[in-house]
């Protein structure tokens, strides 16, 4: 069986790939300078976690088939730089996807948020469904081991990034699978330090749509302007169709689908945002053969991605929620979900400001009302995150200026936040934490106990 080595092994993909290769029976190592819960402990699992962590180019043998580099590395990595020496093919993640994938039909979901979630629906639908898929997300999904799997089965469902392929391959990853059917959620510009203009975010998507294949699917979110304009450029040789929030109506804080079977579903998500995902892997099912029946009657059992507004804790008037929101346009929604279904409880959000983007004092005009849905907002900037990115430190008076949250307070450490969360009254309450870092490691768990919620 061929011979992997990983650069930057413990990425969210990077990791999952690994596993999916190993349990294909390809032996597999990997080096990366840092790796966190739970890619550690997976790849622990699974006998390929690192020895030492660091950058070893005596790991670059050649006898090695392939490498494949991820983007936490740089292009002077000394194991890149051992591979190049030796010729050894070097491979983006999704470039070697694409390659073990040429002849699966390829379906893409595309865009700046929702996708994960839309790619999870439709891993639920079709695993319901005993259907054969491959798949590559960016979450874990509630009956799935993996968050990617490689079989002799005949699609493969991919969450398409739009961040860089690798430190020597600078075009987004999207690019690269080459979809015969794709679905792009929406476009909120994001990943300011490889995009610094919006249109230079927006021409990755531009390339996308008008590199799509003869006969080939396009999906949209028409309630985006800047996604219909790009659209109307779109190839004539393709089927395009757009879509909208799947009609739907809130009672006692449940939501209930509207079917185009005229019949009545109750699902267990929530938000306008998850009805527009929702209505978008309907329609990708539905194009690859699931009926609109079987389709409601599996979503009615689907939970939602890891950390895509995800319950953690409950009483009998209080919940907390966690999310990976981080990007304006996520932040706005998940707020906004939030308050429209429990619209007699109090919201108070907290937003970790984690990504390059979020700290940068640039980008922060983006974030402006975005958590105008909550009754109390509270931004966390973490010195352990700043430090990591070589960010400057930002005044709480330039947050507050760019948020314009009447209500808004700007914490720094763990013990703070958990002092001042905990210290709350939650009658009738909600709490709502956002962010694709940890808080610095803030126990949620605990943190509920002190609310006096239960964990879920």
């Amino acid at each position: 069986m061929p011979k992997i080595h990983f650069i930057a092994i413990g990425g969210a993909a990077m990791h999952n790939l690994a596993l999916a290769l190993k349990a294909k029976g390809y032996q597999i190592t990997g080096s990366d300078d840092e790796i966190y819960e739970p890619s550690k402990s997976l790849l622990a699992s699974h006998g390929i976690l690192p020895e030492e962590f660091g950058w070893f180019p005596e790991k670059i043998t050649a006898d090695l088939d392939a490498v494949i580099l991820g983007m936490h590395a740089k292009a002077d990595n000394p194991e890149l730089i051992k591979a190049q020496e030796l010729g050894i093919k070097i491979e983006s993640y999704p470039s070697f996807l694409y390659e073990v994938s040429k002849h699966k039909q390829r379906i893409v979901i595309a865009g700046s948020h929702g996708k994960t979630s839309i790619t999870s629906m439709i891993l639920h639908v079709l695993k319901s469904l005993n259907r054969k898929f491959d798949y590559l997300v960016g979450a874990r999904i509630e009956g799935f081991e993996l968050m990617a799997s490689l079989s002799d089965a005949p699609i493969i469902i991919i969450e398409g990034d739009e961040y860089l392929a690798s430190p020597i391959d600078r075009q987004a990853k999207f690019l690269l699978y080459q979809p015969h059917i794709a679905l792009i959620s929406g476009i909120a510009w994001d990943h300011i330090n490889v995009y610094p203009t919006f249109k230079s975010y927006t021409d990755s998507f531009d390339q996308l749509i008008k590199q799509m294949p003869k006969a080939g699917h396009l999906f949209f979110d028409q309630t985006d302007e800047t996604l219909s304009n790009l659209v109307k450029n779109s190839p004539e040789d393709i089927d395009v169709n757009g879509y909208e929030a799947h009609q739907a109506e809130i009672k006692n804080g449940n939501t209930i689908l509207k079917g185009v079977d005229g019949k009545r579903y109750e699902i267990e998500v929530f938000g306008q945002h998850t009805l527009k995902n929702l209505n978008g892997a309907r329609l990708i099912c539905e194009e690859i053969g699931v009926s609109s029946a079987d389709f409601y009657t599996s979503i009615s059992t689907f939970k939602g991605a890891a950390k895509r507004l995800e319950l953690v804790a409950k009483s009998p008037n209080s919940l907390l929620y966690k999310d990976f929101a981080h990007a304006p346009s996520k932040v706005a929604a998940t707020t906004a979900a939030l308050n429209e279904q429990y619209p007699e409880r109090k919201l108070v959000a907290c937003l970790e400001l984690h990504t390059f983007s979020s700290l940068n004092p640039a980008f922060l005009p983006e974030y402006e009302s975005t958590l105008a849905k909550a009754d109390e907002a509270i931004i966390y900037l973490s010195e352990h995150a700043r430090q990591i990115k070589q960010m400057d430190r930002m005044e709480e008076s330039l947050v507050q200026n760019y948020f314009k949250h009447p209500s808004l307070k700007v914490i720094r450490d763990p013990a703070t936040l958990a002092t001042e969360l905990s210290g709350k009254s939650w009658h009738e309450a909600n709490l709502l934490m956002m962010s694709s870092g940890t808080f610095d490691e803030l126990d949620l768990k605990d943190l509920a106990g002190k609310m006096g919620l239960s964990t879920i």
